[in-house]
């Protein structure tokens, strides 16, 4: 069989085309396209075989890949015909067919059926054109300058084929030989006509004489405007903050489908939760944190209901249940700690009564088998971490280093460990079960589900165990100092080893997306940026104010002499103390530093050895921790730089805000001027293309992995760089209202591009009737130029002006709008929690904080407040969300 691919790219000289055919089985081959005219290149290949998936590459002279399409293309190919003649163009994943395409399509068209394409001996073309369409009504037809496509009459267009979820096809024969123009057009088969054309140029053919050859004509990106693509609006909510009738305490995956009935009477088309997997590293309320996981892959046992096992609970124990039930579910807020203690106390006795039943369970056993990679090792470290009692696997007597050879007997009957091992399966098998019965059951609706990716692994987990190559576990991650806190954030992460898994083509991450992809749609990864750079600290510090972020450019010796900076190790990375800086820290009690540090010669002073680093200091009061401490610890930041060592040299880095430090305030007038200059370009000019570069690495074969929606968490510091990444691979860009990017006081969502998610708060901050009381100032600007409301502003958050906010966030471009459960209950007096202070989910300024908030209402009576629903989706319905 022979394909003559072609496809118009322009070209600077030296530069070259190349096709690459995917090859499953093999390496794909590459084929070198040669140059005609008008910047068309074409290729000849001999294949031999019904369909086909290939790409573009541009090259240098060198070879030195210089761009290349992230996206297969993939054609199928008729049995009549043995030559194709195909036309292309270069297919980019922020083309809407690319990033559109995708499992929430899938769900809204659940009741699709492909249709098969007919294609006759006598026909000439074959037009081919890639737009996911929501609109089950809704089709893709063509009308152009030929008899056969109806001279441009909207009134006989050629209808085509959804062959595959997105991919609409037709052959037809134009035996006219003259150049053909075309376009596509939406037909809405309801109404029974063209209802809007593509917008754009014609798109041309040339005519094809060849009697035996089938011209492919195969298009990219359907020219949308903005109301034919897809529009949502959603809510976001943690499962554990869910409330219902019949509830334990805490939200539970079985309390989706009640959320989702909601959802449905409200018009919301998708719902937003926290990260669900397991954290239980102590069975304490710090456990309550859900981004430190103690598996990617294992889902938390809080989520799971007793009620819905595959097995009852013992009759004895039923009366003490349903007591304990009901004090639970009676609390404002979730005690975890009883939670969970009282799941596990009933998950043990169901296990141990019905264990004969459980091992001989064909399912149970199939999940096992089909899980094993993770599952074991999750088990085992369960096991051992409950003997031991503690997830740190430095601190167990056996087993501190992974081999799997010695973990595998955690499975096997004759272990002693084997009926605690399948304890913790079986538990997993259950959550499984009920998450994906949740789902299948909100997929029912038509609503899609929207998840969590944490950016960080939690140090003593089962992934730092199994796989501690690829972490940097001599180092912490965090983010620098913003506005939730002026001392940053130490998430007391390891770091990634990004090398490593780019060794074996990120397994680790595809791994990880493929086990989400079972229960969501789409997937909102936090803190994006970390694929970018991390903010890493050194385990010696407390505090994220003394990290630096990695990859960098460093700042080398040479480049303070190129400055004339005196620099100096003692001076620049040292903490600077003097008897000013110690009044000021310390005041009258003063003398209580000098247990901690050494006077120098020259006035200054010096830490002891023993208290040189911020851990150190935090462990000598990590008993009796009081005000002094955390002077001292403050005072340990004092510092203009940070080392690093890098290959046997030390570099360094300016310290977050140094221009802001005691330390920097003490230096001459053009020693402050050539340090800031020095810090400018280090944060704001140096490091972008190295930012760049690094996250188009390993982005594009990551979420080539998963057909989930893929949307970022781009707040803090955002280099200029990722939008420009973030655009270029169809990532969805996060606006948050108050948190704008740019040098303004609010984001207004009216500003809002197609690809960006917006809302008006998130769980890291407060709700918006908290955040109107916390500066009034503040909020009389917000209330004046971005409500545009005249006067005084409210002193709380009234209802109508909670509508107004919802009602900017829904009537403009951006993909979806998500609100959290909060701000829905702010809208409606009725409604509303009358009081606000437990509401706030996450303050990151806290840690550890504690994560316990509940909805003060059961989701019951929002399913049956018909009025306040009724309100909800008819702002959805009139924004064009429905």
């Amino acid at each position: 069989m022979k394909l003559y691919f072609n496809i118009e790219y322009h070209t600077k000289p030296g530069e070259k085309l190349e096709l690459i055919i995917d090859e499953k089985d093999s390496a794909a081959r590459s084929y070198v396209m040669f140059h005609t005219q008008n910047g068309l290149w074409k290729c000849e290949v001999d294949f031999f075989s019904k369909s086909i998936a290939y790409k573009y590459r541009l090259t240098d002279e060198s070879g030195n890949i210089l761009r290349e399409e992230f996206v297969l293309h993939r054609l199928g190919f008729p049995h009549n015909y043995k030559e194709f003649l195909i036309f292309d163009e270069w297919n980019n994943k922020n083309f809407p067919e690319n990033y559109l395409n995708n499992k929430i399509l899938r769900n809204k068209l659940s009741q699709f059926s492909p249709r098969k394409l007919s294609v006759l001996k006598k026909h000439t073309h074959l037009f081919r054109i890639e737009a996911p369409i929501y609109n089950p009504d809704w089709e893709i037809v063509l009308i152009g300058n030929t008899p056969l496509l109806g001279n441009w009459a909207y009134d006989n267009p050629i209808h085509l084929l959804q062959t595959d979820f997105g991919v609409w096809e037709v052959s037809v024969e134009i035996p006219e030989i003259q150049f053909i123009e075309y376009k596509y057009a939406i037909f809405d088969t309801a109404k029974g006509k063209i209802i809007d054309v593509e917008s754009g140029r014609n798109r041309s053919a040339i005519p094809n004489p060849q009697k035996d050859v089938l011209q492919i004509v195969a298009d990219h990106y359907f020219r949308f405007k903005s109301y034919q693509m897809y529009h949502d609006a959603g809510v976001a909510v943690p499962v554990f903050s869910l409330r219902t009738e019949n509830g334990f305490g805490v939200g539970e995956f079985f309390d989706l489908k009640k959320l989702a009935d909601w959802a449905n009477e409200a018009a919301l088309g998708i719902i937003q939760i926290l990260p669900i997997n397991d954290t239980t590293a102590n069975y304490s309320w710090t456990d309550s944190y859900p981004y430190a996981a103690v598996s990617v892959y294992a889902l938390h046992p809080q989520y799971i209901s007793i009620e819905n096992l595959d097995f009852d609970l013992p009759k004895e124990l039923v009366e003490e249940y349903q007591a304990e039930k009901i004090d639970l579910n009676a609390l404002d807020l979730i005690d975890y700690e009883k939670v969970i203690s009282a799941k596990w106390k009933y998950l043990k006795a169901v296990f141990n009564t019905e264990k004969d039943k459980i091992y001989k369970d064909r399912n149970f056993k199939k999940f096992i088998k089909d899980n094993e990679e993770w599952l074991l090792p999750y088990s085992a470290f369960c096991v051992l971490r409950d003997k031991y009692k503690t997830p740190n696997f430095n601190e167990w007597k056996t087993h501190k280093k992974y081999i799997a050879g010695k973990i595998s007997p955690f499975f096997s009957v004759k272990n002693k460990d084997y009926d605690a091992s399948m304890l913790h399966a079986w538990v997993q098998f259950q959550l499984h079960k009920q998450l994906k019965d949740a789902v299948d059951y909100i997929h029912g609706l038509g609503i899609s589900l929207k998840g969590d990716l944490p950016i960080g692994i939690y140090r003593h987990s089962v992934e730092a165990w199994t796989e501690p190559d690829l972490f940097g576990m001599d180092f912490q991650a965090g983010a620098p100092p913003d506005q939730f806190t002026e001392i940053g954030q130490n998430w007391e992460f390891p770091t990634y080893n990004w090398e490593a898994m780019k060794a074996d083509n990120y397994r680790w991450w595809k791994n990880r997306f493929k086990a989400l992809e079972q229960y969501f749609d789409a997937m909102r990864i936090d803190h994006i940026l970390g694929f970018f750079r991390i903010w890493r600290m050194p385990i010696s510090a407390t505090q994220g104010i003394l990290g630096y972020f990695y990859p960098a450019v460093p700042i080398v010796l040479d480049e303070f002499k190129a400055r004339h900076i005196p620099f100096d190790v003692e001076r620049y990375c040292k903490p600077f103390i003097n008897d000013e800086i110690l009044w000021k820290y310390f005041g009258e009690e003063n003398f209580k530093a000098l247990e901690f540090i050494n006077k120098n010669s020259d006035g200054t002073y010096q830490f002891k050895e023993e208290f040189n680093t911020q851990r150190k200091i935090a462990n000598y009061f990590k008993d009796s921790p009081d005000d002094i401490s955390g002077k001292l610890i403050s005072l340990c930041a004092n510092v203009l730089f940070l080392e690093e060592e890098r290959n046997g040299e030390t570099v360094y880095h300016p310290r977050f805000y140094a221009f802001k430090t005691e330390s920097y305030q003490y230096l001459s007038d053009w020693e402050k001027e050539s340090i800031y200059d020095l810090y400018q370009d280090y944060f704001f000019k140096r490091q972008d293309y190295l930012w760049k570069t690094k996250a188009m690495e390993k982005l594009p074969v990551i979420l080539n992995a998963t057909d989930m929606l893929i949307c970022g968490e781009d707040l803090g510091l955002v280099p200029d760089c990722v939008p420009e990444v973030m655009d270029e691979l169809a990532i969805i860009a996060l606006k948050v209202q108050r948190m704008p990017s740019g040098n303004i006081p609010f984001y207004n969502p009216k500003d809002a591009g197609y690809m960006n998610v917006v809302t008006a708060s998130s769980h890291d901050s407060s709700t918006l009737r908290q955040w109107w009381k916390e500066d009034i100032g503040l909020t009389q600007v917000y209330f004046n130029q971005q409500l545009n409301q005249y006067g005084k502003a409210f002193d709380d958050l009234e209802p109508a002006i909670a509508e107004i906010i919802m009602k900017q966030h829904l009537y403009n471009d951006a993909m979806l709008a998500i609100f959290p459960i909060q701000e829905f209950f702010a809208i409606d007096e009725k409604v509303v929690n009358q009081d606000m202070t437990d509401e706030r989910i996450n303050n990151p300024a806290v840690f550890p904080h504690y994560w316990r908030y509940r909805m003060h209402l059961n989701i019951e009576n929002l399913t049956n407040n018909l009025e306040f629903n009724q309100k909800i989706s008819n702002w959805i319905n009139e924004s064009g969300r429905s």
